[in-house]
């Protein structure tokens, strides 16, 4: 019977045809026929509430390209019939008896109209939009809207404005992850169960005003403390992204580096703005953290741009440490100062050098191109940046390697409410724990692989060197270029290279084969397989679910506001119009090779042991 089920056989013809028109025939009829089997209509079918039947007389309505208006809808029926005059299908659907479902009761399914002659759609609505792109947005809240748009013209035949699509993303991510709102509002309640469930953590979070708006909020997770405090070498990068979510912040990260040099986050914290107080407030946090742990390590040696306000809060809470630049920033105001290619190609021999000498006949020739950079080094002292003046130990990294995870978590996560936000960045730090406790797990040698290269070449550069043992514990180390002195029991080379990397420089190496010994046991513990596994040793526990968080009782949340109370948003909201976007280059985050130097011929772009030319 045709008003059993529906049937769009001259609905079929006359919209290919109207369709044929725009250019659009074989694209909306294929989209008419996969749907006819997607949305099946017929008396008797059951719907378990109201909207559940508006929605899929939507969803029919859009894929078979017809107007749908509602003629009545109600809590106890919902009547529906084509907007086109005179075509006869028409829906009535009611409350079952006794039951909250809805069932048809009648229906006439045949189109004799044309349908809908272009892209557009009345039923497309913000709404349907949104329940489209739950799916895709799960996956990738970075799902842009002119992609969303896209999609539903190629998926769906129908076009939508920009507008529409924005919204319907805004909706749907709502829907997904709560508003903005909601996420400040939680905070109290997270910062709860993540130091439930990681007895030992720390995360606080701090109110402003009368209005409660959100101010700061500090996370540290026990499993990093652990693997810092006990394992990790004493240097800590600092920086942070700004956010540009519906509610503007700032993103601040302290982390360490792991034995194979990756990064290690030690603490996060988002504050509403980037302040010299907010500043001092993360720099006490983060030295409450290590406590009396900080006095019992090595000296500190933290990097950082020193840009406002962190230095006062390093020299307050961290009065031992050497704070030092961080040489892509200062290279890169050197380069945009000078504009001259040789010139920086000098200043980057000048950081690289070892000793005083060095640097200072690299400053020669820099000055004598160029008088303008004696002030330049007025601004900049040697003293914060290069390697033969700077007392702190780095261990060989120059650059904040923390910049651009901080710029990528900013990027992925600024449409996530906070509390998505920190989750995100959690789940990151137990996938890095997870996946490195199984690579450490699988390393035989005593040092891990990156250090286990560098002692090879020093192995293998050592080969070059003639060895002359003063006593038990100094060796005289004679090259073509020059005599080191090495003492073996105090692990210092006169080249300084031992002290400053934490590995066995070339003449070092040279020493130590000498006279029978293992190289790598004179490595720096930081360095080994053993201090990697307990790095990562601890686990990250998961947190539940939020419908499954208890109503926080009367307190504070461990340091900072009230567990009951109601956070609202800080007050610094992301102003109209598309947010500028900075563009931060890998390239930039790389510092330039450097050009090797043989110590035999003096030529560039080969060593010693490489060297062919005859002496």
């Amino acid at each position: 019977m045709a008003d059993q089920s529906l049937s769009i056989t001259n609905a079929d013809h006359s919209l290919a045809v109207a369709l044929a028109d725009h250019g659009h025939a074989d694209q909306s009829i294929a989209v008419a026929d996969d749907s006819l089997a997607n949305y099946p209509l017929a008396i008797g079918q059951e719907f378990p509430d109201v909207e559940t039947c508006r929605r899929t007389l939507k969803d029919t309505a859009i894929a078979l390209h017809f107007d749908l208006r509602i003629v009545k809808s109600d809590r106890s029926r919902f009547i529906a019939k084509c907007s086109k005059e005179g075509c006869p299908w028409r829906i009535h659907v009611a409350k079952c008896p006794g039951v909250p479902t809805f069932s048809i009761r009648t229906l006439h399914g045949e189109h004799t109209c044309e349908g809908v002659h272009n892209l557009h759609h009345q039923q497309a609505s913000v709404g349907w939009v949104a329940r489209s792109v739950e799916a895709r947005i799960r996956d990738n809240p970075q799902y842009k809207p002119k992609e969303i748009l896209q999609d539903i013209r190629d998926q769906h035949g129908v076009a939508v404005s920009y507008m529409q699509a924005w919204r319907g993303k805004e909706r749907s991510m709502a829907a997904l992850h709560g508003t903005f709102e909601e996420g400040y509002r939680l905070l109290p309640a997270y910062c709860e169960q993540l130091r439930k469930t990681n007895p030992g953590s720390i995360a606080s979070v701090f109110a402003t005003g009368q209005e409660n708006c959100f101010h700061r909020l500090f996370i540290s997770h026990r499993a990093s403390i652990y693997g810092f405090i006990n394992f990790c070498r004493p240097l800590l990068e600092i920086d942070r992204a700004h956010l540009k979510g519906k509610y503007l912040g700032t993103l601040l990260c302290a982390s360490a580096v792991d034995a194979d040099d990756l990064l290690f986050p030690l603490a996060i914290a988002v504050v509403d703005t980037e302040t010299e107080e907010n500043w001092m407030w993360f720099m006490s946090e983060l030295r409450k953290l290590l406590g009396v742990n900080t006095d019992n390590m090595p000296r500190l040696t933290i990097l950082s741009e020193r840009q406002r306000g962190i230095v006062e809060a390093v020299e307050t809470h961290f009065p031992s440490a050497f704070h030092g630049f961080c040489l892509r920033y200062v290279s890169e105001n050197f380069r945009d100062t000078f504009k001259n290619s040789k010139l920086v190609n000098i200043f980057w021999n000048a950081v690289y050098a070892l000793t005083a000498v060095e640097f200072e006949s690299k400053i020669t020739e820099m000055v004598e191109i160029s008088q303008d950079v004696i002030p330049w080094f007025e601004q900049f002292p040697p003293q914060l940046w290069a390697v033969a003046y700077f007392e702190g130990v780095r261990y060989g990294h120059f650059t904040l390697g923390i910049t651009e995870l901080l710029y990528n978590w900013a990027l992925e996560c600024h449409e996530l409410p906070i509390v998505q936000m920190m989750e995100q960045i959690r789940h990151q730090f137990t996938l890095w724990f997870d996946q490195r406790r199984e690579m450490g797990m699988r390393w035989t040698s005593i040092l891990v692989p990156s250090a286990e290269k560098r002692i090879q070449e020093a192995i293998a550069d050592a080969h070059c060197y003639q060895v002359l043992r003063a006593n038990e514990v100094e060796f005289e180390i004679v090259s073509t270029e020059r005599t080191n002195i090495v003492d073996i029991r105090t692990r210092v080379c006169s080249c300084r290279r031992w002290h400053l990397y934490g590995l066995p420089c070339a003449h070092a190496a040279a020493a130590l084969i000498s006279c029978g010994q293992n190289v790598q046991l004179f490595a720096e513990p930081c360095f080994t397989v053993a201090s990697y596994r307990g790095t990562y040793s601890q686990v990250i526990n998961p947190i539940p679910d939020r419908s499954l968080w208890k109503e926080p009782g009367e307190g504070t949340d461990g340091g900072g506001a009230k567990a009951d109370i109601n956070i609202r948003p800080p007050k610094t909201r992301r102003p109209p119009g598309r947010p500028k976007k900075k563009v931060l280059r890998v390239e930039n985050l790389k510092r330039p090779k450097r050009v090797v130097q043989c110590g035999r011929c003096h030529l560039l772009g080969h060593s010693q042991k490489k060297c062919t030319m005859p002496l």
